[in-house]
């Protein structure tokens, strides 16, 4: 049953019981005491994306991506073009002392190609960038959030008439020939004290001859996955977070476990992993998410593991190429 958002009057709750209450005393021992190669050793890239050839016009019955880093993905699909969770600021956090990118986006804000529309999935700060979008704005550009993010966007000098906001299971028409959907994900928002006064999504993207999935962030939510499965799948391309997880907070983001059971409720298709590789969020690896995905993922399960910048058509099937390992030492990885 495709059911919407609930709001008690002050905030926005999850379809099932959802725990965002960690231990906070095991929390800060991780943090001060893990061995954990949580960042680089040495610096990642630089990575470059080819402009010249992203501002070309899509094919009609094209499906291409290109992951930015974290959650920013460029979506060209069925003639149309769309940027998810655009994120170019140095640090996800509103203070110079948060979690800083381990490389810089792989092109400049201002070489993006035009665009038919933004994708938000929440207000974070590693998804929801201000001055990425106070940029974006100027062009013109349609931006697509779920109930309530708008605000943060109108705030930030956007126009009204460029924001809609979606509840769950609400669709968009953009032009004639696609369908956007806000569907249902496992998660919270704030970026501050206050917890869920806004909502938080998924993504289908619906064209004409393919459909794309972009999960945001949400932990484990296999009967959710199904329901959006069932209702707009199957999928030629899905995208989901792997990193930042941990059994602490094991309810708000799935790890890749969890991605790869989501990915099978989806109904399957290529799996794009998102999240993980350019912030610091967690208590594992820099690179543990895409090695655990790689040694835990089905022989069938077409992954893409494009190199932040690198262009992926989709139909050319998997990616394998493991870009990561040239950043790490040791006999596994050389």
């Amino acid at each position: 049953m495709k059911t919407p958002s609930r709001f008690d009057g002050k905030k926005y709750l999850n379809s099932i019981p959802t725990s965002m209450s960690g231990n906070y005393g095991r929390m800060l021992r991780n943090w001060l005491l893990g061995k954990e190669e949580r960042n680089p050793r040495r610096p990642l890239g630089p990575f470059r994306a080819d402009a010249a050839v992203l501002a070309e016009p899509v094919p009609s019955a094209a499906l291409r991506v290109t992951w930015f880093g974290h959650s920013t993905t460029l979506i060209e699909i069925d003639g149309k073009r769309f940027l998810t969770d655009p994120v170019w600021r140095l640090r996800a956090s509103p203070v110079a002392l948060g979690p800083k990118r381990f490389f810089a986006p792989p092109l400049p804000l201002a070489e993006l190609p035009v665009l038919d529309g933004v994708l938000l999935s929440h207000d974070h700060y590693d998804h929801l960038d201000k001055e990425a979008i106070r940029n974006l704005g100027r062009t013109g550009v349609a931006f697509f959030c779920p109930l309530g993010v708008g605000g943060h966007l109108r705030r930030w000098g956007i126009a009204a008439a460029q924001i809609t906001e979606l509840d769950w299971w609400q669709e968009v028409q953009v032009g004639e020939t696609h369908t956007l959907v806000a569907t249902p994900a496992r998660h919270f928002t704030g970026r501050g004290l206050t917890r869920d006064a806004t909502l938080w999504a998924s993504w289908c993207v619906l064209g004409p001859t393919h459909r794309a999935f972009f999960g945001g962030d949400s932990g484990p939510f296999e009967a959710g996955f199904q329901e959006i499965g069932a209702a707009y799948g199957p999928f030629d391309l899905v995208m989901l977070e792997v990193g930042a997880s941990d059994e602490l907070w094991a309810d708000i983001h799935m790890g890749p476990d969890h991605a790869l059971a989501a990915h099978r409720a989806l109904g399957g298709g290529a799996f794009l992993p998102l999240h993980w590789a350019t912030f610091n969020l967690a208590f594992h690896s820099w690179h543990e998410p895409a090695d655990r995905l790689v040694a835990a993922a089905a022989p069938d399960v077409p992954l893409l593991l494009p190199a932040p910048g690198q262009r992926i058509d989709v139909a050319a099937g998997p990616q394998p190429g493991y870009w990561w390992h040239a950043y790490l030492s040791g006999p596994a990885h050389r």
